[in-house]
């Protein structure tokens, strides 16, 4: 019987899917923060649940071979990052059996999964950063969550950011301290400045900052772009966001420019895509496209097909479809993610895609209902998966394939089974790595209408 408080040596077997060690203890599952499969290990249970336990590491007994040294100073500390500590080509094995292995349990799919679309430089790719703001001794720090907590981690430069980051967090700090403005407290609930969130186009170098506050007025405003002009190199847009609402949701509903343009812009291959401060926008746009040229390839399109791009966002994936497709159809509930895809679709002279506003289980069986059909059906689910509805419309319809790109593995598997059951078997299956050094991974699955 495992206990609480208790000192345990165990072997990591496995990694969870928030990049978690996994040991077992007498058969009894515990997880542990910090390891990596291969490594022997001393820890310390903290908690102990009745089918499994959290220990925290105390220390490597025998490290894998797999373990490296961290390029980033608090990588221990800070929630971004879990397995910065793995060697980053066993870190794309790991993600690759992690998706077989789902497949096969959950989905009971027995199919060979392809290797991990690694990067030949898994640093400095994301092009937005969300950084939380505090006050320690009077001074402002502004950084990343430490693992489990809303404890700020300060930071100064981050390796999986872009660079531009370190002068931007830099001049906010300066301004804060110079005017005395006051940070949010979650406790309180008082105090100005939540957070600030950057963006920056990887491709045309344009930068935007936003200052998410705890109310209209912001102090000192044109000082703060004054700073932000002087200091970062290609800002084209600084924007003051207000939620005054007791809430962990980053953005509220207001939105006020404060200079320039209310978006940037960035490519993705030859498509220029506007980027909002509320946008949803890939944040690693190198592995995007990779991502977005397999979903393209699987499609297997021919110039002829109508194609149904489920949960499209900002319509990324549908404007990739619609250079080879007849007609592409996005449906995405967010109105805003919707206006944003039709502007980009005419940014790109793009006349074949249309989209529609609303819940998917809701809307697809309407253009079904309608005699809409897809040839090709692409799906891009959150992480909870797809709704029964829509994937009951897809094999209502008929289509000759199935594309779906998927971040969460679990329900990827869920899903994939109940299409299985009705006629849609899995071909092909490929990981891509769009969060290097984090447990995360996204999938793309070929599946093919059987002949009935």
């Amino acid at each position: 019987m495992i206990e609480k408080n208790k000192l345990y040596q165990l072997e990591i077997i496995d990694i969870g899917h928030s990049g978690e060690g996994i040991g077992r203890v007498d058969g009894f599952t515990i997880f542990v923060d910090g390891g990596i499969p291969g490594d022997l290990v001393e820890i310390k249970t903290v908690i102990v649940k009745k089918s499994y336990a959290v220990g925290r590491l105390l220390k490597v007994l025998s490290p894998s071979s797999n373990r490296t040294n961290p390029i980033c100073s608090i990588a221990d500390e800070c929630g971004g990052c879990q397995i910065m500590h793995m060697d980053y080509q066993a870190q794309l094995d790991i993600k690759r059996n992690r998706v077989e292995e789902t497949l096969k349990r959950i989905g009971k799919v027995d199919i060979h999964v392809n290797a991990t679309l690694g990067m030949e430089n898994p640093y400095q790719y994301r092009n937005k950063a969300q950084f939380p703001v505090g006050i320690i001794n009077g001074k402002a720090i502004m950084g990343f969550y430490k693992k489990g907590s809303h404890q700020i981690v300060d930071t100064e430069a981050c390796h999986i950011q872009h660079p531009i980051n370190e002068t931007v967090v830099k001049a906010i700090k300066e301004f804060i301290n110079k005017y005395n403005i006051s940070v949010y407290d979650e406790k309180t609930r008082k105090g100005l400045i939540r957070h600030v969130v950057t963006k920056v186009g990887y491709q045309t170098g344009e930068v935007m900052v936003v200052i998410i506050t705890n109310g209209r007025e912001l102090p000192h405003k044109e000082s703060l772009v004054k700073l932000l002009k002087e200091n970062v190199k290609g800002l084209r847009a600084v924007v003051q966001n207000i939620n005054d609402k007791n809430t962990n949701v980053i953005f509220g509903k207001e939105t006020i420019t404060l200079f320039g343009k209310d978006t940037i812009e960035d490519y993705i291959g030859e498509l220029k895509f506007k980027i909002s401060a509320k946008s949803f926008f890939q944040v690693n746009p190198i592995q995007t496209k990779v991502l977005y040229e397999k979903a393209l390839e699987y499609a297997d399109l021919k110039g002829v097909e109508t194609v149904f791009d489920i949960y499209c966002g900002i319509g990324t994936i549908s404007l990739f479809l619609a250079q080879r497709a007849k007609k592409v159809i996005g449906v995405e509930v967010l109105e805003a993610a919707i206006e944003n895809a039709i502007a980009n679709a005419e940014i790109n002279n793009i006349s074949n895609a249309e989209f529609y506003t609303g819940e998917a289980e809701e809307i697809v069986p309407k253009l079904y209902a309608e005699d809409i059909k897809a040839d090709v059906v692409v799906v891009d689910p959150p992480r909870k998966g797809c709704e029964k509805a829509v994937l009951d419309t897809i094999v209502n319809m008929e289509p000759k394939r199935v594309v779906y790109v998927s971040c969460n593995p679990a329900t990827l598997a869920r899903d994939i089974a109940y299409l299985h059951e009705r006629g849609y078997i899995a071909v092909e299956v490929q990981p891509v790595d769009m969060f290097p050094h984090t447990g995360h991974v996204e999938t793309v699955v070929k599946l093919q209408r059987q002949n009935p």
